[in-house]
């Protein structure tokens, strides 16, 4: 394939905000999606009672922790073919892209071990009801031992993205999100002739619906012509294409994980206070997405056009990205939080809950929505070039060194209600340290990439 019919060429020279638009908007509808299918979900577990909401809620780490090893293969098989793209290196963007499809079913089976085996002990860990025990294990064992459909679709929606092809991704998820929406009150409930399963119901539509998901994003990866393929036939694995993979996936890993290692820790010291804190926290993450999505959206957009534009060394392009990403971002995350100051208590009502203590939280947490937006993008930016370990030290700033022990200290201090100002104090603090950081290292890279190509 000559590089001058690469439909991945757009990014380096169509206009930035058309081709940010036309890339990101795809995504953000996908994740909207996403978000209200998260909603809808916990609603109809919500009426199955406070301890099934708990249970999924205790779980949730667990699950996020699932998603983290699939993200991260994704995010870092991404930015490479990417890159590879932008250098006209378009053989080794393929061998990318099955390098990474087979990390990614690795992956997917260590997870089947670890969702048969270690599930039961993780709810343990957080109650002693036995009607929640029971429920989270269930709903943890089916959720991660049956993930290979989420690991396989977001490997192949991920390459795709990085050729500049964000169309076929969006309607996965949509079909996916769909699929699981629909399911949801069936199986659970037990309507149409379905047998009533309850937890296990939810489980398995979550399931159902990424197994659709990732056999619609199979099936156009094999029947559309696009500038890289994706097959494990005849792949040999080289050293190096796992290594620049997880040069910058294993960070986002770490980073997904230590989110999932953080609600953990929180679920824990909220333990000492009531177990309806912990639905709180629960119910904020579902919230939180509808906010947080699009911004997600928006990154999976930006990624590639940051990372091609940079292989390319086309540095106005690649300024032009970032700022115009944050100014997005920035009007995104303000319009949440206001949402979040003035309607909490309606929020809330949607899963059964309108307790002091989740108004309180809601509008406290939601005060880190602004410093959270400039982290994201400068994460972002910083795997698009490859720095993927400054964004390791970004996460582990916010969410181990800093976000943990403020939660355990404003607790200690402040009680419960003190509890949820680590998540503004967390995100302020990382914010002010990494911005002249990121800044400065996006100068140097293009005058060592300049100085190279002189």
């Amino acid at each position: 394939m000559q590089k001058e019919n690469l439909k991945s060429e757009k990014m380096g020279t169509k206009p930035v905000g058309r081709l940010l638009a036309n890339m990101s908007l795809p995504a953000m509808l996908s994740m909207l999606v996403q978000s209200l299918y998260n909603v809808v979900d916990s609603y109809f577990v919500s009426r199955l009672g406070e301890e099934a909401f708990t249970a999924v809620s205790i779980a949730y780490p667990m699950q996020l922790l699932t998603l983290a090893f699939a993200i991260g293969v994704g995010v870092g098989t991404n930015s490479l073919i990417a890159r590879k793209l932008g250098e006209g290196k378009v053989e080794e963007a393929s061998d990318t892209a099955k390098t990474g499809l087979l990390l990614a079913i690795i992956n997917a089976a260590i997870f089947v071990v670890v969702g048969l085996t270690i599930s039961g002990r993780f709810i343990s860990l957080f109650s002693d009801n036995p009607n929640v025990v029971s429920m989270g294990t269930t709903f943890l064992t089916i959720v991660t031992s049956a993930s290979a459909g989420m690991f396989i679709e977001i490997i192949h929606s991920k390459s795709l993205q990085a050729t500049g092809n964000m169309l076929i991704p969006m309607i996965s998820q949509l079909i996916g999100a769909i699929t699981n929406i629909i399911l949801n009150p069936i199986l659970i409930f037990g309507m149409f002739g379905f047998p009533e399963m309850g937890i296990a119901g939810s489980a398995t539509a979550t399931v159902i619906g990424q197994l659709t998901s990732m056999t619609y994003v199979v099936i156009m990866f094999r029947v559309k012509s696009h500038d890289i393929h994706m097959t494990l036939r005849g792949l040999k694995v080289k050293k190096q294409n796992v290594l620049n993979i997880y040069k910058v996936g294993a960070p986002t890993i770490v980073m997904n994980a230590i989110g999932s290692v953080t609600t953990t820790g929180l679920n824990a010291i909220l333990m000492s206070f009531s177990e309806t804190a912990i639905a709180v926290l629960g119910i904020y993450f579902k919230l939180q997405s509808f906010i947080f999505m699009p911004v997600f959206g928006l990154t999976q957009g930006a990624m590639p056009i940051m990372a091609y534009n940079f292989g390319a060394n086309k540095k106005k392009r690649f300024y032009k990205t970032f700022n115009l990403s944050l100014t997005v971002t920035l009007i995104i995350m303000t319009l949440g939080l206001v949402l979040f100051q003035l309607m909490p208590g309606q929020l809330l009502s949607i899963f059964g809950q309108n307790s002091e203590i989740g108004i309180h939280a809601l509008k406290v947490i939601s005060l880190c929505f602004i410093p959270a937006s400039f982290g994201i993008i400068i994460t972002t930016m910083f795997q698009s070039i490859g720095h993927g370990m400054k964004s390791l030290v970004m996460s582990l700033l916010r969410q181990l060194v800093l976000i943990l022990p403020g939660a355990f200290v404003f607790g200690k201090l402040f009680a419960l209600k003190g509890v949820w100002y680590c998540y503004p104090f967390a995100e302020l603090v990382t914010v002010l340290i990494f911005t002249p950081i990121a800044l400065k290292v996006i100068k140097e890279e293009f005058l060592r990439r300049s100085s190279l190509s002189a």
